[in-house]
């Protein structure tokens, strides 16, 4: 049987910060000392930064492509970024630093397997600082790179630069993230230290550079440890004669891994069975691990329609109508209680009513306050829901892909909010 189920070396990752701490121009060395650039863009940006009077070229135009926000100077919308070293291929999702972006985040940080969080070497740890901190831990994005960035600004002062080091960690500890999750480098994104060479003016640290660690952390992705689940994409009947009894399930495993053998339940329903072959258009497969894209066959004939969940018999997540969770509200209209829409998880979309509104996440003391009244754009707060057909779901501290979920705007198909099942961050306290 052969075996196409490696992983490929692929990292997704995100950028926060503050307005003014480099995101883009960190971003653009990135490419710049990647040769990721075409040499006609970094003439462009020769030529754009002669016109504002630059003697070096600034790196950040190979990001900022919207003229409006180069006119202001700042990034208000996520963009993605595509690069590769000879060691790794990168997904990059450049985020918004202002406030009243902080949905932009939550956009760009979803799928991260690393966040790298800026914060200027002069200011060090400020409250855009703690509010990133907690909605990348709220999001669980499983590792964290702390960028002290314009250290050529302080002079490269080694004291300084150990106390942000050191607020940091008290705050990442507050937040959960475990110490080897999280790693401290000092850079100048402007210069180029220690970004994708080693600087010399730092010959008091020891670590890595930032695109060392990018090229060398694991990607394991968030959910590969989990239980194996795999919502149903599409069912696959060829209409032949020899293989008129054939009958395939396709999706993406969504997390853990399967293989023949494996005793797995069909959700809602609740049918148990075992999986007797696992395949791709390229043949069948060992084991299947998350991310990939695959068909199973079960050895029973089982009625397992799109939008069911196949998931491991020994781990089942719960059925449910009734559902805590944490929203990240999207829309500029606000959420009120009583309202209905739609509520997409996994491949399956069903109707849901909006019951009481908890407490609200206050991202600028990170504690919990007061419920409100109704959750305005960029707010973060607990919630019920009520939903028409029962569903498989995960908390999201556990298992992100089925413990997340979308609400939609009937009417117009639009994104309102982005749902994580249960409270992410239960062990933040209450505001006094």
């Amino acid at each position: 049987m052969v075996d196409t189920a490696a992983p490929r070396d692929l990292l997704r990752f995100a950028t926060a910060g503050s307005v003014d701490d480099g995101k883009s121009t960190l971003v653009g060395r990135l490419l710049y000392d990647t040769k990721s650039v075409l040499a006609d863009q970094i003439e462009a940006v020769e030529r754009a930064s002669v016109d504002k009077g630059m003697s070096t070229p600034d790196l950040s135009l190979l990001v900022d492509g919207l003229r409006a926000e180069r006119e202001q100077g700042i990034t208000i919308d996520v963009a993605y970024r595509y690069f590769g070293t000879p060691t790794r291929e990168f997904v990059l999702a450049d985020t918004p630093g202002h406030v009243q972006y902080t949905r932009n985040t939550v956009t760009g940080a979803s799928t991260a397997e690393l966040a790298v969080l800026l914060v200027d070497a002069r200011n060090g740890v400020v409250s855009q600082t703690r509010r990133h901190a907690a909605v990348l831990s709220l999001l669980r994005v499983p590792r964290l790179v702390l960028a002290i960035n314009k250290i050529d600004l302080i002079e490269y002062d080694q004291a300084k630069i150990a106390d942000i080091e050191r607020e940091f960690t008290e705050l990442t500890r507050s937040l959960g993230f475990t110490d080897d999750a999280v790693q401290v480098i000092p850079v100048s994104a402007l210069v180029g230290d220690n970004v994708a060479f080693r600087s010399d003016n730092t010959s008091w640290y020891t670590g890595p550079t930032l695109l060392e660690h990018l090229e060398s952390v694991p990607v394991d992705g968030p959910d590969a440890d989990a239980p194996f689940r795999m919502p149903v994409q599409y069912v696959i009947r060829p209409r032949t004669d020899e293989l008129h009894d054939y009958r395939g399930y396709a999706g993406q495993v969504a997390s853990g891994t399967v293989r023949p053998g494996d005793e797995v339940v069909v959700l809602p329903e609740g049918h148990r069975t075992t999986v007797s072959e696992v395949r791709t258009a390229d043949g069948p497969l060992a084991a299947a691990g998350a991310g990939l894209s695959v068909t199973v066959l079960l050895a029973d004939d089982i009625d397992a329609p799109r939008g069911a969940l196949i998931a491991a018999a020994s781990d089942v997540p719960e059925v449910t109508s009734e559902i805590d969770a944490t929203l990240c509200w999207l829309a500029e209209k606000p959420l009120l209680p009583g309202a209905r829409l739609l509520l997409k998880h996994g491949t399956r979309t069903t109707q849901v009513i909006v019951g009481a509104l908890g407490s609200r996440l206050d991202t600028e003391t990170v504690s919990y306050a007061a419920a409100p009244e109704k959750l305005e754009i960029n707010d973060i707060g607990r919630v019920s829901l009520r939903v028409a057909d029962p569903l498989p779901v995960d908390e999201y501290s556990r298992v992100r892909t089925t413990g997340g979920f979308l609400l939609i705007d009937p009417p117009t198909g639009n994104t309102l909010a982005a749902g994580l099942v249960g409270d992410p961050l239960a062990a933040v306290p209450a505001a006094g």
